[in-house]
């Protein structure tokens, strides 16, 4: 299935897929099995209950759940109405769902009932932010509340809708439309929407596809989450475009993964590290059957060597590969070929995939920012010329706030971030976004955040933080007040108390002299 008249967007992808894989099995959820064919046929009707509920091509629709088969056949329905997709983080609280929701104008709203113990529709409903664009709200469960709609009821909506009109719809989308826009934090703590087109997603994963050896009849467990590129793209997107089988995982749970690994004959397996450092080191790994097992994709943090090297004997897995992107670069900039040796899978992120370029600001061999120039580079923030001015040149190269060094062969170290972000396992975190969450507690008077090291996650955050005067609040009070208040990966797991924060003559905290303190 190669042709860019087939794939020109998302839901020409789709259709494709139906056709040339009918038979083959798509999605594994539990007991219920769906072909190609099925699944083409509920992507259809999502896409008509969303025309029937008013959708139209440009409005953004969002989607709050975790890794199911509802998410893909409610994205993909909504982008195959014309919709852009705005996927929510599972991790967020309602607060932080309710302002992307208000940020993106979202029309529709696709959420879970409950994940992991919480009712993301009560936590909504608590998030106290005005939604006046937000029109109808599909809860993917059997109940909902009286102004909410069930799944069943949406997709009965949506009945009156032909499938020649869905079709018509879907045919008058441009490649160089918006197909979804990743809600990434930054710097400023708040986070913005990188605009992604149809053209970018496909001619992305179709490289990453074809890099990684992806090929129909394969076995994909998706555990890395549907609302980061990663999961999507390097997920579903992947998938669809080779024949592959999804078998999508809400939670990381080793267990699980063994189990799943097993019974479902998975081949495909990416993830972060801590994964597949955890899948190794699991005691009754060797009471489960994982011969199946042949490619794996890692990144988003150092990956030992020792860790590609058992990946390969102790596991057997043909291919183990690295790679490094960013949402703002449609999630890829650089990726390890098939037969590079371990050593350069697990030193770099290997080299810029075809038809981008990496510039890095220092001397050769030397660490500075990495640039990155594209066909996958964003459109820009969302709404928001300004940070998109000062993150992409004029001659279109993309800051990406990474410090790396170039080598002879072009393959990429990171070795830091320019942007503080530490990552908490495969999660995202940025001190930004957390101070000024921390800063809203009434006992703090001021607070800094650095990643420190941990032996499960790689990282977590350490808060440092000044007391309000008269105040007793404890590490153990600000631990648990910010359990309530964040997702769960940006909590800090120490606070330690100091009478004032190192500054800088221009004000700015001075982490580094944190981080030695952490250090030493």
């Amino acid at each position: 299935m190669r042709g860019d008249e087939e794939w020109s967007t998302v839901p020409n992808l789709v259709r494709a897929a139906a056709r040339r894989y009918g038979d083959r099995e798509a999605v594994v959820e539990g007991r219920t099995r769906i072909t190609y064919t099925e699944l083409g046929e509920r992507v259809e009707r999502a896409a008509a209950a969303c025309m029937a509920s008013g959708v139209e091509p440009g409005d953004r629709v969002a989607v709050w759940a975790p890794n199911t088969l509802d998410w893909i056949v409610s994205a993909l329905g909504a982008v195959t109405a014309g919709a852009v997709l705005v996927p929510l983080n599972t991790r967020f609280k309602g607060t932080e769902a309710a302002y992307v929701l208000e940020r993106s104008r979202a029309k529709l709203l696709f959420v879970t009932g409950t994940f992991l113990g919480t009712s993301y529709v009560a936590s909504l409903r608590r998030a106290d932010i005005e939604l006046p664009h937000l029109e109808t709200v599909v809860v993917l469960a059997d109940t909902a509340p009286a102004d909410y709609v069930t799944w069943k009821d949406f997709l009965a909506g949506g009945e009156r809708i032909s499938s020649g009109r869905v079709r018509e719809r879907a045919d008058a989308i441009s490649s160089s439309a918006p197909s979804d826009i990743i809600y990434t934090s930054g710097t400023t703590g708040r986070p913005k929407g990188a605009v992604i087109s149809h053209a970018q997603t496909l001619r992305c994963y179709e490289i990453w596809s074809e890099l990684a050896g992806l090929r129909e009849g394969d076995r994909y467990l998706i555990v890395n989450p549907f609302f980061h590129t990663f999961g999507y793209k390097a997920g579903v997107i992947a998938c669809l475009m080779r024949g592959a089988t999804m078998i999508p995982q809400p939670v990381f749970n080793v267990d699980t993964v063994l189990a799943n690994i097993a019974a479902e004959r998975i081949s495909v397996l990416p993830g972060p590290p801590t994964l597949h450092q955890s899948l190794l080191d699991h005691p009754a790994r060797s009471s489960h059957d994982l011969s199946a097992l042949r490619l794996v994709v890692t990144g988003a943090a150092v990956v030992p060597l020792q860790l590609v090297e058992r990946l390969r004997t102790e596991l057997g897995i043909a291919t183990v590969l690295t790679a490094y992107g960013l949402s703002e670069a449609s999630g890829i900039v650089s990726m390890c070929r098939r037969g590079d040796p371990a050593e350069v899978i697990a030193s770099t992120s290997g080299r810029a995939i075809p038809g981008t370029e990496i510039r890095v600001l220092a001397a050769p061999g030397e660490p500075g920012e990495v640039l990155v120039r594209g066909f996958n580079v964003m459109r820009g923030y969302f709404e928001d010329p300004e940070t998109t001015a000062a993150t992409i040149t004029s001659d279109g190269w993309l800051h990406t706030g990474d410090v790396g060094v170039l080598e002879e062969d072009g393959s990429l170290r990171i070795t830091d971030r320019i942007k503080d972000m530490f990552i908490v396992g495969g999660f995202n975190a940025y001190p930004a976004e957390i101070e000024q969450l921390l800063g809203l507690h009434p006992d703090v008077a001021d607070v800094a955040v650095i990643g420190i090291p941990d032996p499960r996650l790689g990282e977590v955050g350490k808060a440092y933080a000044v007391r309000r005067p008269g105040s007793t609040v404890t590490a153990e009070d600000l631990i648990a007040w910010s359990r309530r208040e964040m997702a769960n990966y940006k909590v800090p797991r120490a606070v330690e108390f100091v009478t004032e924060l190192p500054r800088n003559a221009g004000g700015k905290v001075v982490k580094g002299e944190l981080r030695g303190r952490a250090r030493g």
